[in-house]
């Protein structure tokens, strides 16, 4: 989904450019406190570089932008919703700048959607799967596959919107939104099925450094409090 330079309009450009810095700001002290303990931060390095891989290989949807998987979901699991923000932002700065992926002009564009809707979408469905998932391993990377699923087509709605506001290509507003909530359904089924497989790996072998996983873990103990499980 990577925005090119001139899709959009400079004052909608500005405006999602506004909106990205906005997010990134709320983001930074929420990630200092996402990152209690040390041993994480190897985590947001692997989980940063793994989006920028799965990024690389996008497919153009025919409206003049790219699909491709975008981690948004997977990234908020895994290190937090505000580290996750900022992860992908990193990734979507350098992709610019050192591979021309994605407009400059568009960066902010790029971040809203991908770093913001996609995380913020990804996180909320998580968390809403979570409170009625029983308190069990399995249940963080089904609402993790949930998240994914809803956060992708999310962000090309969002998009959609964007270019009935603000596009500048010929292309009818009708057929943008067909082609990228069309295409990106298809692309969340992935997204989702890959974030659950990482997930699950993580939470196979390591738990204790997966974010989401401390929902699972009180869900449980206020289960057992009330001698729904045995303790």
């Amino acid at each position: 989904m990577h925005v090119p330079d001139g899709f959009l309009d400079l004052p909608t450009s500005i405006a999602t450019g506004a909106v990205a810095v906005a997010g990134i700001a709320v983001a930074l002290p929420r990630a200092r406190r996402e990152a209690l303990d040390d041993r994480k931060a190897p985590m947001v390095g692997i989980v940063a570089t793994v989006i920028f891989a799965a990024q690389i290989i996008n497919f153009p949807v025919g409206v003049g932008t790219s699909g491709h998987l975008m981690g948004g979901a997977l990234a908020a699991v895994l290190v937090g919703p505000a580290t996750g923000v900022l992860c992908l932002a990193v990734v979507l700065i350098v992709q610019a700048l050192l591979f021309a992926d994605g407009g400059i002009t568009a960066l902010g564009t790029n971040v809203t959607l991908m770093a913001l809707v996609t995380v913020v979408v990804g996180w909320w469905v998580f968390r809403g799967f979570m409170l009625i998932l029983p308190g069990r391993r399995w249940s963080v990377p089904i609402a993790a596959a949930a998240g994914a699923l809803v956060s992708v087509p999310a962000a090309a709605a969002v998009f959609a919107g964007l270019f009935i506001v603000g596009g500048t290509v010929a292309v009818p507003a009708g057929a943008v939104f067909a082609a990228m909530l069309s295409w990106h359904a298809v692309i969340g089924v992935g997204e989702a099925v890959i974030t659950a497989l990482i997930v699950s790996a993580v939470m196979a072998t390591r738990p204790d450094l997966v974010y989401g996983a401390r929902f699972q873990r009180a869900v449980r103990r206020t289960a057992r409090a009330r001698g729904e499980v045995p303790a």
